[in-house]
């Protein structure tokens, strides 16, 4: 079985390394943005721990029992009512749907696009190299719709972006997992251009442009979940690439109750991703890295 392309764009002096693989060419970057730096990576990291629900509750309870004073105790109440409120399935949704919508789908049926791109955030990478096997997440609608892009050939090429998830933990890298999964379904390697440095959305539109540019692809489409779509587009702008979008991986949903209000892990789980993509919004709009 052939491989997929594999493009590294951070080579000396802003060049690109080589495409490897079939041999094809040699990637070079256009003018370079601003690139997210290594505290920018690192203290995101830290904030996607503390900006979370459950991380505000423990605080504020740890707080309250801390001390026997009323107003200590009023602490600890607020943690308790903060993590059942946003363990709550119309709270959860809520804040779904409103990332979710208006939604941001440009995507033209009638077009056969040069290339679609892939934003990685699919792959459970412990889990598959623990079990040898490949592992996704709930994310896998992205990699199933670009499959399904090039199955019909609605897109030429597909570029696949993601560098590894944490080298620390396992070696897996997220575009190769992705690129080697499209390969298994039947697809051309000669199609699938991997993209393995990117280490974050803004990085994803920094790559996938240098790719664009070189190859000389004209029409673009962007894949990712309804959730992201808005800040990966912002990102792409930030770039200056002007591609079109098609949302997967739709979350929320127009009633949200289901009968019961009983507070679930499920839906805290929910409220933590849609709280930390709004939080992220703000940062990537504050750091210059989406518009």
């Amino acid at each position: 079985m052939g491989k997929a392309l594999r493009c590294g764009l951070r080579g000396a002096k802003g060049l690109a390394a080589p495409c490897e693989a079939v041999g094809l060419c040699y990637a070079t970057q256009g003018p370079r943005k601003r690139e997210p730096s290594r505290v920018f990576y690192f203290f995101s990291k830290i904030l996607d721990v503390f900006l979370t629900p459950l991380m505000w509750a423990t605080v504020l309870i740890l707080v309250g029992v801390s001390g026997s004073s009323r107003r200590r105790r009023a602490w600890a109440v607020s943690g308790v009512a903060l993590l059942l409120g946003f363990s709550l399935e119309p709270v959860s949704n809520a804040l779904l749907r409103a990332l979710e919508y208006p939604e941001v789908r440009t995507f033209r049926p009638d077009v056969t696009y040069d290339v679609v791109i892939l934003l990685g955030g699919v792959v459970e990478d412990r889990a598959q190299a623990s079990s040898g096997q490949r592992s996704f997440n709930d994310n896998n609608e992205r990699l199933l719709e670009t499959f399904d892009l090039l199955r019909k050939d609605k897109a030429r090429f597909a570029i696949v972006s993601g560098g590894p998830v944490d080298s620390v933990r396992s070696k897996v890298v997220e575009a190769q997992a992705l690129a080697d999964q499209l390969v298994s379904w039947g697809v051309d390697p000669a199609r699938v251009i991997v993209e393995d440095h990117a280490k974050n959305t803004y990085e994803n539109a920094l790559d996938s442009a240098a790719i664009v540019h070189a190859r000389g692809f004209h029409s673009i489409l962007v894949v990712t979940s309804a959730f992201h779509m808005k800040r990966a587009l912002g990102c792409f702008r930030a770039v200056d690439l002007d591609v079109d979008t098609l949302p997967v991986d739709f979350r929320s949903y127009t009633n949200p109750y289901t009968g019961e209000l009983i507070p679930r892990a499920k839906f805290l789980e929910e409220s933590t991703i849609a709280l930390r993509e709004w939080f992220g919004r703000g940062i990537y709009r504050a750091r210059g890295y989406a518009k």
